[in-house]
């Protein structure tokens, strides 16, 4: 199929049989799995033919390289891009990064990096939302191309992300020589073949290995629950594909952005859930794989008339309890044999309460942990459990712990510092409070609370501490006109205000905090009390 080109915005004429095509880009969202936010999206590109309708990129990419068109459907796709981002910045929509496919064929275009440029200064589109996707198969046929293509890309500040990362073979040795910021893994070795060992342990090690350099990893091509849950149990929470979202049309995608979608948590299906309580006990199967390797320190015990009987447990789950224990020494006790009477029953009532709503409880325990080589040690353990099965005379449960001996002796040290700041902060006649940017809330210091009423979160701020007269009317444009400024980007903010119905001058202070993408996030705020304005 042979398409003459155009200018992004013109039909491109098919000239095998002379109607024109309209080519579009299409959006696929990539989603944060365990928040169910969009965090970016894919700009793929897709021909419309006036009698045959939507052509795969199937039929016109390969031969579109071959040509040398290639160049010009590459820039024109980042032109639309570039449009849409435009728009959203203009329009003050939400806004994700998108990332767009360069072709091999592009790499040899000595000034393909300067045109893309030329484009997105003409729009003035910052380069924190656009990104770059080369294939792996590029970076094999071509590492010295790649290499200083990356180099001029990373210059200009652009994010480069390798795509289809898993579907060649020389994966090891692109990782040692090209600089990639960002992993898209080719979910190929799961299609069809979830409770396949081999499948995860290839993907596992891949995600692993991305961890260690630091890489951040996309999971392409998630199609189902159990595949997204898969990639979530073993440090991949970043997924692409038509479980969450087909790619969609520009208007579709601006819908899915600035509606409902953003932020909104995604149904997720547990890892338990969806296992077979069976499966646990065979050495082979894909529970097996996650329950030893990738779900921290884990156990599974039975419950029969008031006695626990531990049946299996991973080597985090005997790390995790320290004292350089053994299995055999855990194996052959009943871990409420380390509890007192008031811990025993605390423990034993979040089992009750997991049978009860067939769901997660947890609950902390203190508990005297011995063993041969180290003595005795008081340790405090989070535990949280879930029923697996049920039978006439004892229940399955599955446990997974976390030792916070550590964690509770800092928040006694938090809590004494807490207290004495309290005592300074008296003396010093110091109000603060945190504000969140997007939901508007503030979040009063005790101070706050106790002297002037306010509730420990306040909505739809400032307006209710204008109404109670905090801030009185004098100045109270003035202080909203510090939360758009704030909203706006301003960094810092202060002013000698008078405060309450009494007028009493204090010196209200705004420092604003922002996320990586320089959004502001929250302002924390203090008032100091003026013991002579005129000083």
């Amino acid at each position: 199929m042979n398409i003459q080109m155009y200018p992004y915005d013109e039909p491109w004429k098919n000239s095998d049989d002379g109607d024109a095509c309209e080519l579009l880009a299409y959006y696929q969202p990539q989603y944060n799995h365990a928040t169910g936010l969009i965090v970016g999206a894919e700009a793929l590109a897709r021909m419309i033919h006036p009698k045959r309708g939507l052509i795969p990129p199937s039929e016109f990419i390969a031969s579109m390289e071959e040509t040398g068109q290639i160049t010009s459907l590459d820039l024109a796709i980042f032109e639309k891009v570039c449009v849409l981002q435009r728009k959203c910045l203009d329009e003050h929509l939400a806004m994700v990064p998108i990332s767009i496919n360069v072709s091999r064929k592009n790499l040899f275009v000595e000034d393909f990096v300067d045109r893309m440029e030329v484009i997105r200064k003409k729009y003035d589109v910052p380069v924190k939302y656009l990104r770059v996707e080369l294939t792996e198969s590029a970076a094999e046929d071509s590492v010295d191309r790649v290499i200083a293509f990356l180099s001029k890309l990373h210059a200009l500040g652009y994010i480069v992300e390798m795509d289809d990362f898993g579907s060649g073979y020389s994966s090891l040795n692109i990782f040692k020589n090209v600089d990639f910021d960002i992993i898209k893994l080719d979910l190929c070795f799961l299609q069809g073949n979830l409770n396949g060992g081999k499948a995860g342990t290839i993907v596992s090690s891949i995600v692993r290995m991305c961890q260690w350099l630091g890489l951040p990893v996309i999971a392409e091509g998630v199609e189902d629950i159990f595949q997204a849950d898969f990639m979530k149990s073993i440090g991949c929470e970043y997924i692409q594909g038509y479980f969450y979202s087909k790619p969609l049309p520009e208007s579709n995608f601006l819908q899915k952005l600035s509606g409902d979608a953003i932020g909104a948590i995604v149904p997720q299906l547990s890892l338990i859930k969806t296992m077979d309580a069976g499966s646990f006990w065979s050495p082979e199967s894909q529970e097996t794989l996650i329950f030893s390797n990738y779900v921290g320190a884990a156990a599974i015990f039975e419950w029969t008339d008031e006695k626990i009987e531990l049946l299996r447990l991973n080597e985090k789950y005997v790390r995790e309890l320290g004292m350089n224990m053994t299995e055999k020494e855990l194996i052959s006790g009943d871990p409420t044999a380390s509890m007192d009477e008031v811990n025993k029953t605390k423990y034993k009532d979040m089992l009750r309460r997991a049978v009860e709503s067939a769901d997660e409880q947890e609950c902390e325990t203190w508990r005297i942990v011995r063993s041969q080589c180290c003595g005795e040690e008081r340790v405090c353990i989070r535990s949280t459990v879930r029923m697996i099965g049920k039978s006439d005379i004892s229940t399955l449960f599955y446990v997974s712990i976390r030792n916070i001996t550590a964690e509770k002796a800092r928040f006694t040290d938090l809590v004494d510092t807490e207290r004495r700041f309290k005592a300074a902060s008296e003396q010093a006649n110091i109000y603060f409070w945190e504000y969140t940017v997007a939901t508007k809330e503030m979040r009063p210091c005790f101070r706050c609370m106790r002297d002037l009423g306010l509730p420990p979160l306040v909505i739809n701020y400032p307006e209710p501490a204008i109404e109670a007269g905090i801030f009185p009317p004098e100045v109270a444009d003035m202080y909203r006109d510090w939360h758009r400024q704030i909203a706006e980007g301003v960094e810092h903010l202060e002013a000698i205000i008078p405060l309450t119905v009494g007028r009493v001058p204090f010196h209200v202070r705004y420092t604003t905090e922002f996320d990586s993408m320089g959004n502001p996030v929250k302002a924390y705020g203090s008032a100091t009390l003026v013991v002579d304005a005129d000083k």
